[in-house]
């Protein structure tokens, strides 16, 4: 394997995984955090405890194909006595997603977690009910490119591009699309400030959350996290193709049983276009509420904006 760059030993390595039928479903922090505490959890046994758990673990715990080629992807680390991977390995519709390991602290970190797979649900559920015509299509701020990915393959003769500020999202959004042979483009930008001309299409699963440490995967900024979400609408409108529509799975608070989001998003869609709303779920990251920002929020439900602007 002389010569081979760090991105084409993460690919080989996602497709050793494929061989070996890996599987992992992303949980909660929180819930990972108590399984992972429990005593016959502190060192991995398996490739799902390597790559899902996130655990430390010992060089025989992995074959010696996979442990070489994490040294050439540059995603292993020595770890009192082990080795710990950088990187966490998810599956969603028959796909494996590379992203951040767990905790996810770092400012760059890439996120995938229960929101990617509500998003990805939601996105689906939306496709049976409508079947646009799409050449142009964009998922803003990718992290690890699922909802780009979903795209590619459905609208295989559409031109799609990933978009993120993060090149290490940009990365593993590569790495992870060629993994599902999904035909994307990515791009480093600022919502859509990076790319011209207009979109068919455009999809996305925004941070909203507000974060002390303002890290980019979680951060949405503005009241109580929208501010993101509501920049994604502003720059929709402007960019959409005549009939083109924009879908936005973001996370609303909710605060003595008015939905604040929803507020804002009706004054800025009344009247100019046809759109939809609905909750996705009702009660997410119930963490928050314990004070800070949320001290005063009812709760915060996940939810989907369908935007449609006039053909």
């Amino acid at each position: 394997m002389m010569g081979t760059t760090p991105d084409q030993a993460l690919l080989r390595l996602g497709e050793a995984l494929q061989q070996a039928d890996y599987h992992h479903i992303t949980v909660t922090p929180a819930t990972h955090a108590r399984v992972n505490a429990r005593s016959s959890n502190q060192w991995a046994s398996d490739l799902t405890g390597v790559f899902g758990w996130s655990r430390p673990f010992r060089e025989q715990a992995v074959a010696g194909q996979i442990f070489e080629l994490m040294q050439q992807a540059d995603i292993i680390i020595p770890w009192q006595g082990g080795w710990r991977s950088l990187l966490r390995a998810s599956t969603l519709n028959g796909n494996l997603y590379f992203h951040s390991a767990w905790p996810t602290d770092a400012a760059e970190a890439v996120f995938f977690g229960p929101d990617t797979y509500r998003y990805i649900a939601a996105m689906a559920q939306h496709f049976c009910v409508a079947h646009p015509s799409v050449k142009r299509a964009a998922d803003i701020g990718c992290g690890a490119g699922p909802g780009g990915i979903e795209l590619a393959l459905r609208f295989p003769q559409a031109e799609i591009m990933a978009l993120d500020i993060n090149t290490a999202a940009l990365r593993l959004s590569r790495v992870n699309a060629a993994l599902a042979e999904a035909a994307i483009e990515t791009v480093n930008s600022n919502l859509l400030s990076g790319v011209e001309g207009d979109f068919d299409l455009l999809v996305a699963n925004p941070p909203y959350l507000v974060d002390r440490e303002a890290r980019a995967y979680r951060h949405g900024g503005g009241s109580l996290g929208a501010g993101l979400s509501l920049d994604i609408i502003d720059t929709s409108l402007q960019r959409l193709s005549p009939g083109g529509t924009l879908l936005l799975y973001t996370g609303s608070a909710i605060v003595d049983g008015n939905d604040l989001f929803l507020h804002a998003a009706t004054q800025r869609l009344q009247g100019k276009c046809a759109w939809s709303y609905r909750e996705i779920d009702p009660d997410v990251f119930g963490e928050e509420l314990a004070g800070g920002p949320y001290s005063d929020a009812d709760r915060i439900a996940a939810v989907l904006l369908c935007v449609t602007v006039p053909a």
